[in-house]
């Protein structure tokens, strides 16, 4: 039987900067879609043994049409568009990729933490306005700069890519401490949320999205942080409560936030947190794991994850 593949959702992965050349030669045969809407998966799953996808939905309603799936190759972590259960009873072996972009999302953390402690973008919005150039002073001090050094650190979701954020932040000098999640086993070492909010003057998620986190840090949750206090979301929309995030800011309950990942991506209905009103925001476009060194291992975890498979000893799989 042909190994045959069809990648719904390319352009998720690759912008011609990646070297895709063993993800091609693992299938006997390999289609290629830029996008693919929940409409059109059917039919271009239909005559293949493997589909390949980021976030495309393949609930059971699109599963069910498809008798020759035999794998799917998630290019992601994350499981929460393809219904594991029906794929199971179907027999459909689900493998995802993990741990590839560590460095990238650490690295993007701290980005957004360090913009927030200096003022970054509010200093260069002044010097494009022409503030810098009609200053009575050498040097403008118009936004509050704060060092990293000293501060506090709470994390939420000590994996991979938290403990990568606990090293560089212990590298700034900061002190850092780990939060309990709900309806896990605690751990002495780690603080519940009432404990650790309140200590903390940075706040950084790297949780999963699940029943039990969303809207985990909510208006009651916020109102227990110091008027000083940042957060930072790299980890999936939702997990923070979108419109008390923004009314927090605007009443000065905290001091700025930075989110990588909305409740709906993209946000094309619009969404509380892209309100230009809302003051020392900063919102990217769920970038955080899309370095060029971070999507090459990904390749190589699809490569390996199909050998894997066709050799019968599935890795990686959910």
């Amino acid at each position: 039987m042909l190994f045959k593949a069809a990648f719904l959702d390319y352009a998720t992965l690759d912008q011609h900067d990646l070297d895709m050349h063993e993800l091609h030669h693992v299938f006997d045969d390999l289609h290629i879609y830029e996008r693919t809407n929940y409409s059109q998966a059917v039919d271009r799953l239909q005559d293949v043994s493997v589909a390949i996808v980021n976030k495309v939905l393949l609930d059971a309603h699109v599963l069910h049409q498809l008798p020759k799936l035999k794998l799917i190759l998630l290019c992601a972590t994350g499981t929460n568009n393809v219904d594991l259960d029906a794929a199971k009873k179907q027999g459909i072996v689900v493998c995802n990729c993990t741990n590839y972009g560590s460095a990238s999302v650490a690295q993007h953390t701290f980005s957004l933490i360090l913009a927030l402690a200096t003022s970054l973008v509010q200093y260069d919005k002044d010097i494009k306005a022409g503030e810098w150039q009609e200053s009575p002073q050498f040097c403008m001090l118009n936004h509050p700069i704060t060092e990293l050094a000293g501060k506090t650190i709470g994390i939420l979701g000590y994996g991979d890519i938290g403990q990568t954020v606990a090293k560089i932040a212990e590298a700034f000098g900061m002190k850092v401490l780990i939060g309990n999640l709900p309806h896990r086993p605690k751990q002495a070492d780690r603080l519940d949320l009432n404990e650790l909010l309140p200590q903390v003057d940075v706040l950084t998620l790297h949780c999963p999205l699940t029943s039990d986190t969303r809207n985990l840090i909510n208006a009651d949750a916020l109102h227990l942080m110091k008027p000083t206090a940042f957060v930072i979301n790299t980890a999936r929309g939702g997990i923070v409560h979108e419109t008390a995030l923004a009314e927090a800011l605007v009443t000065g309950v905290i001091a700025g936030a930075a989110v990588d990942v909305l409740t709906v991506e993209p946000p094309e209905e619009g969404n509380v947190l892209l309100d230009d009103e809302i003051p020392n925001l900063i919102v990217t476009p769920h970038t955080a794991w899309a370095s060029v060194e971070a999507r090459q291992r990904m390749v190589s975890q699809l490569v390996e994850n199909a050998k894997a498979f066709k050799a019968g000893q599935p890795i990686r799989q959910v």
